[in-house]
């Protein structure tokens, strides 16, 4: 089921449509400047639009900004957004509509299985794009030097996860995915790790169901005692309440696409108490932001969503290098943008030769008293 569009993003198109027409001079007065587009493609229908939506009022806030300090190369910014549903057909379409607009670079991407096609187009069209939140390796192995991952690759988070299992003390693991590129890189990197642990089960469920009862029993006949879910929130929820109803009493542990507290709208709080997960950086966890916070929270009315961070910090990258460059040819934005080496709000940014993000931090969180809790950390980097 496709959600409503929310009032922000009602916003959005408005703001979008006063930027077209204010853009028209009377006869007798100087034309406006014509605006440096930036494109943001990321799901707002779906199951992950609450995120999408969110994200979309991350990039804004990183565009009104510049924009309220002069703008651009003596240009004002306007952020073109697109919905890509995270679904792969939708995001083609997408983002030939942001080609079409004439952007300079592209801040998207949130589920990989739907940003692995537009980064072809982009890289075609020769728009760097940077990725804030997806970061399946299947994104790098194309070996486009326009694509750059704000959020490091599955391998980083896999090993992460890895010692973090070895240090829980795990014996069989159960590893699941829901089939989509981020879910599977990740879970095949996990299960390959050479650690001691036996992968008792490497399973996979579909998005489409609604009970994992059948899943939930075969990881009990495995004796699995750690089940690490490698997909989205809306099934983790649904996996937690099977698993606890089917009588399994193990640790489970959520990849990042799982760390929202949207997934309680899909399980009981109780089922979901004591889960772990493992995260990117999140709002309230990071330390030296609360200005960035406060700002969030004035201009949009709510507090930021855990994906938020990466991209304001993907958005405010790429307006940066355009200054850099000191212009918007494509190429030059594209080589500022791999040049970078600035402290975000997510941390230092800078990226290696293939576009990832040299040492990513992955958080370690943990459901307590229903909600996610920031745990001592421990090997957090790549």
């Amino acid at each position: 089921m496709l959600r409503a569009p929310s009032a922000h993003l009602v916003a959005i198109g408005a703001a979008v449509v006063t930027l077209a027409v204010g853009g028209c001079a009377a006869p007798d007065q100087p034309a406006a400047a014509e605006p440096i587009r930036i494109g943001a493609l990321l799901p707002l229908s779906g199951g992950n639009a609450p995120s999408g939506q969110a994200d979309v009022a991350a990039a804004r806030l990183a565009v009104d900004e510049v924009n309220a300090a002069g703008g651009l190369l003596g240009r004002p910014v306007e952020l073109v957004v697109k919905d890509d549903a995270c679904d792969p057909a939708t995001a083609v379409i997408a983002a030939n509509e942001l080609v079409a607009a004439d952007v300079v670079a592209s801040v998207g991407g949130f589920c990989s299985n739907a940003t692995i096609p537009t980064l072809k187009i982009f890289h075609t069209a020769g728009i760097p794009a940077v990725v804030p939140l997806a970061n399946s390796t299947d994104l790098l192995a194309p070996g486009y030097n326009s694509a750059f991952l704000i959020s490091g690759t599955t391998r980083d988070e896999a090993k992460m996860a890895h010692a973090w299992m070895r240090e829980l003390h795990t014996a069989r693991l159960a590893v699941v995915d829901d089939g989509t590129s981020y879910s599977v890189s990740l879970a095949q990197s996990t299960a390959a790790a050479d650690s001691g642990i036996v992968v008792a089960l490497q399973s996979r469920l579909s998005q489409d169901a609604d009970d994992y009862t059948d899943l939930a029993r075969r990881v009990i006949d495995g004796r699995a005692d750690m089940v690490y879910f490698t997909g989205y929130y809306v099934e983790a929820g649904r996996l937690i309440k099977d698993l606890r109803k089917a009588g399994y009493t193990g640790k489970i542990m959520l990849a990042d696409g799982c760390i929202d507290a949207e997934i309680f709208k899909h399980t009981p709080k109780a089922d979901a108490e004591g889960v772990y997960g493992t995260s990117f950086p999140m709002p309230q966890f990071q330390p030296g932001i609360e200005d960035w916070t406060a700002r969030y929270r004035t201009a949009n009315g709510v507090e930021p969503l855990p994906s938020t961070l990466e991209t304001y910090d993907a958005t405010k990258l790429t307006l940066d290098a355009v200054r850099r460059a000191g212009t918007i040819e494509r190429q030059a934005v594209r080589d500022a943008i791999a040049s970078t080496d600035s402290t975000l709000t997510t941390g230092r940014v800078r990226f290696t030769a293939n576009g990832a993000r040299e040492n990513p931090t992955f958080l370690r969180v943990q459901v307590r008293d229903g909600v996610f809790t920031l745990l001592p950390q421990t090997a957090t980097k790549s």
